[in-house]
């Protein structure tokens, strides 16, 4: 037998390859899928580090945005405070010129009582403190008035007969209940 006839005797007949041939194919298979995992492994790695670094950014943005939110509240409050006692001043001013006269006539100071008693009011209506000051016969109304009694009347029961003290409203919350006298039922 020659050379090339026992070479070919080793070949296999049907094309398919060989058992060297296979480990090198499959170790070549192994080192891509290697290769692929630690790329795959990579970009995650970058992309958690990317993610991380958003959170963080994140983070600080939200923290900063309540600090904001806090000083804008506190600066609200103390600037509201600042205005509401600033409407007052001339309420002030009107009341020691009006006690600063020595020799006003009963007219001057009722006068003068009622040009401060305006100021007052404007005050509070510019700082949106409304009256509690329901007509008589309107229907008791516990969230605004505060019955001090009931008392017979001609008129439906459970209505106003007369108010006592006006009530106040600030921004459309009961500063102070109206004090009233209620209807009696018959």
């Amino acid at each position: 037998m020659s050379e090339n006839t026992h070479h070919q005797q080793n070949q296999p007949l049907s094309g398919a390859p060989s058992p060297e041939e296979l480990e090198a194919a499959q170790a070549a298979n192994e080192f891509d899928a290697v290769n692929g995992a630690q790329a795959e492994l990579a970009s995650l790695q970058i992309k958690n580090t990317e993610l991380a670094d958003n959170y963080l950014r994140a983070k600080a943005d939200a923290e900063n945005s309540r600090r904001r939110a806090e000083d804008e509240i506190s600066k609200a409050r103390k600037f509201a405070l600042e205005s509401f006692a600033e409407s007052l001043l001339p309420v002030l001013d009107s009341l020691e010129a009006g006690l600063a006269m020595k020799d006003a006539t009963l007219g001057q100071l009722r006068e003068g009582a009622n040009v401060t008693l305006k100021q007052l009011k404007n005050a509070l209506e510019r700082n949106k403190v409304a009256q509690i000051d329901p007509p008589p016969g309107s229907k008791f109304d516990p969230h605004q008035h505060q019955a001090i009694s009931m008392i017979p009347a001609d008129q439906e029961a459970n209505t106003v007969v007369n108010v006592l003290q006006k009530g106040y409203l600030i921004a459309e919350r009961v500063l102070r209940p109206a004090l009233v006298t209620v209807a009696a039922p018959k």
